[in-house]
Parts: C-alpha cells; sequence; structure tokens
C-alpha cells in the first residue's frame, strides 16, 4: 500500500493509552486475551468519513444534526459532530494505514437515512411527524483514527479496534470490517 497524504480528526488517544487499555486487567481484555491470545502488536488505522447535515421535524421544533459516514461501505457506526472539525482539530499526516472511499453517493445517502431514522425513533419515534429527513451532503471528506490491538498465536491473529476520537472498545463488527480490510 502507497503513503498517502490524509487530513485526520486528532485522536483522543495515545499510543501509550491505547497499549494499556488494550492490555488492561478488565474482563473484555481478559476474555480477549483467553480467546485470542495474547497482545502482539497495535496500529493505528484511518477510515475515511463524508459529512452530511440532516433536517427533519419534531413536535414543532425543526433540528439540523451533522453526521458522518464512513465512506468504505457505511457499516461503522456514524459520528456526531455539533460542527465540522476545524484546522485545530485536524491533523495532516502520511500513513499506508489508510482505507480508501468504496461507497458510491446514492448507497451512502439510502445509508445514511437508515441509520439517522433508527437515531430518531430511538428518541420517540411517536414525536415524528413523518419520516422525511433532508440530507445534504457537505463538500468534506476527512479520516477519523482507531486503534487496532492484535492478538493471537499459533497463526490465528484477531483484531481489536478502539475508536480513537470517542475513547471506545468497538464491537464485533468494527472488528470484521478492519480484519477483511487487513486481508484484501
Amino acid at each position: 500500500m502507497k503513503m498517502a497524504a490524509i487530513r485526520t480528526v486528532r485522536p483522543n488517544v495515545t499510543r501509550a493509552e491505547a497499549v494499556g487499555e488494550f492490555s488492561s486487567r478488565g474482563i473484555s481484555s481478559l476474555y480477549w486475551r483467553m480467546r485470542s491470545g495474547p497482545l502482539q502488536r497495535i496500529a493505528d488505522a484511518y477510515v475515511p468519513f463524508w459529512f452530511y447535515r440532516v433536517r427533519y421535524e419534531m413536535i414543532k421544533a425543526t433540528y439540523t444534526r451533522l453526521f458522518a459516514l464512513d465512506a468504505v461501505d457505511g457499516s461503522l457506526d456514524l459520528f456526531e459532530f455539533p460542527r465540522i472539525p476545524d484546522e485545530q482539530q485536524l491533523l495532516a499526516m502520511e500513513t499506508r494505514n489508510h482505507l480508501k472511499p468504496a461507497l458510491l453517493p446514492q448507497p451512502a445517502e439510502n445509508l445514511l437515512r437508515e441509520k439517522v431514522l433508527r437515531i430518531v425513533f430511538q428518541q420517540g419515534f411517536f414525536k415524528l411527524r413523518d419520516a422525511r429527513l433532508e440530507i445534504m451532503r457537505e463538500p468534506v471528506e476527512l479520516h477519523l483514527p482507531y486503534w487496532l490491538g492484535f492478538y493471537g498465536g499459533a497463526g490465528i491473529v484477531r483484531c481489536r479496534v478502539m475508536d480513537a476520537v470517542r475513547r471506545r472498545i468497538e464491537g464485533a463488527k468494527a472488528s470484521a470490517f478492519f480484519e477483511e480490510w487487513l486481508t484484501a
């Protein structure tokens, strides 16, 4: 894979903090070590995200929210931002550990619509007057940082994922996402 210049949101987790989380004594980390073997190494990875402004109405109020959808296949969790990150919140870097956008615009918008409706319905779908969402793509593509922890032994390696912006360990869906990228 070639080095590429990307713009990424500044991570909220350092390499040392990620190592600490992946090798902690908590139940989740213990489970991973028992299931997959010891932590072998970690790496940073960067996923491209597209930004969308979404408008909808709920009981006499109009809401506008800014969401970011992964531009690879739309399977990762949405990010919500109060505004598009400014230059102080971004880093420019060269890295090999970045994924390439693969989604087409219309399927991306359809995935976003489904995910946003799920979020709105969780807030009380009965308040939604109708399921009309106005979606406008912003002319921004930023990469979001993740830490990947590689566990294994005896020829089998498993990947555990930490969202480096929200400071949380992701689930099986994110692990499968990155394992697929690494084996492609």
